[in-house]
């Protein structure tokens, strides 16, 4: 495919030449792809398509099955922050070469989230807390963060969630309420999207969280924390990424079944530390508990190495 011009000319100028090809490809769209996500995977495709002779239009092949797989675990990287095991991730940067998504959201890997070599994170319980006074350079605990969310914050974020709340809950009207078939993390993208943002989702796998509750021993499986707009929504846990998205979009949803929902400063844990978190909470009385963080978005540096 040529080169130097924006994504969507080029697919454009491609099908125009291979009309053919144009049934078949939309053929390979996910039911639950935005236009933006299949528009970037559909130009991934078409890109290395000729990487995998053995694909025949309208044919099953090992080939297509394994161009498909390396398409969504690109796209899932891009646009929710899924990690892959690196031989994987080194394939689908190396084929994804090219392709500019405009507006992605940018996403730290898991080393960065939480500190290279390091793995201390903390237990449960913290409270919602007023912001504390810090050095300039400092928060509470004397760790290199920015002094966390500013006390704007809050304010600042609330009409966004006021909105998404109502698109959540009509959302949730439409689906007959929230039922053993829904799908949790459908719903929240979807009612997020509808207002021009996204979802962050990151994931660790729980054999690197070693302070967990003693309800969650099992060394196998994934932890998934969702934000938006920076604000902590949720955390899930499961055998695979897929499972522990959907716990925390499930999580996520509960607060958006009270009257209404606050953007609030809380304290919760980063990295065996305390820390201040934009939280999202409903109106309900309830011990303000939250697992541990996976990632702190206001965080200017990693603490150095020490002793873990």
């Amino acid at each position: 495919m040529a080169e130097g011009r924006s994504g969507d000319d080029i697919v454009s100028e491609y099908l125009d030449q291979n009309p053919h090809l144009v049934q078949w490809v939309e053929s390979l769209r996910g039911v639950q792809e935005t236009n933006k996500q299949w528009h970037a995977r559909r130009e991934f495709i078409l890109r290395n398509m000729e990487k995998f002779p053995t694909i025949q239009q309208g044919f099953p092949s090992p080939g297509l099955d394994r161009l498909l797989s390396l398409s969504m675990c690109w796209a899932n990287h891009i646009f929710l922050g899924c990690r892959y095991p690196q031989p994987v991730m080194n394939k689908i940067k190396e084929m994804g070469d090219g392709v500019v998504v405009n507006d992605a959201p940018v996403r730290k890997s898991r080393d960065e989230i939480m500190g290279k070599g390091k793995r201390t994170a903390g237990g449960d319980g913290d409270a919602c807390s007023k912001p504390t006074k810090a050095g300039p350079n400092e928060s509470r605990s004397g760790n290199p963060f920015k002094q966390g969310p500013p006390p704007q914050a809050p304010a600042k974020h609330q009409p966004f969630f006021n909105r998404l709340y109502k698109a959540v809950a009509w959302k949730l009207v439409s689906a007959g309420g929230i039922g053993p078939n829904l799908d949790h993390f459908e719903i929240l993208r979807a009612c997020t999207e509808s207002l021009k943002e996204t979802l962050s989702c990151v994931f660790v796998p729980l054999k690197d969280i070693p302070d967990l509750p003693a309800a969650r021993t099992q060394k196998e499986g994934q932890v998934c924390e969702l934000r938006c707009q920076t604000v902590y929504l949720g955390t899930g846990y499961g055998r695979d990424e897929a499972a522990a998205r959907s716990m925390a979009s499930k999580e996520a949803l509960k607060v958006f079944q009270g009257r209404k929902v606050m953007v609030k400063i809380c304290r919760r844990r980063f990295n065996g530390r305390d820390v201040e978190d934009l939280v999202l909470l409903d109106d309900q009385p309830r011990n303000p508990g939250f697992p541990p963080a996976i990632s702190y978005p206001f965080q200017t540096e990693q603490e150095g190495e020490g002793p873990s």
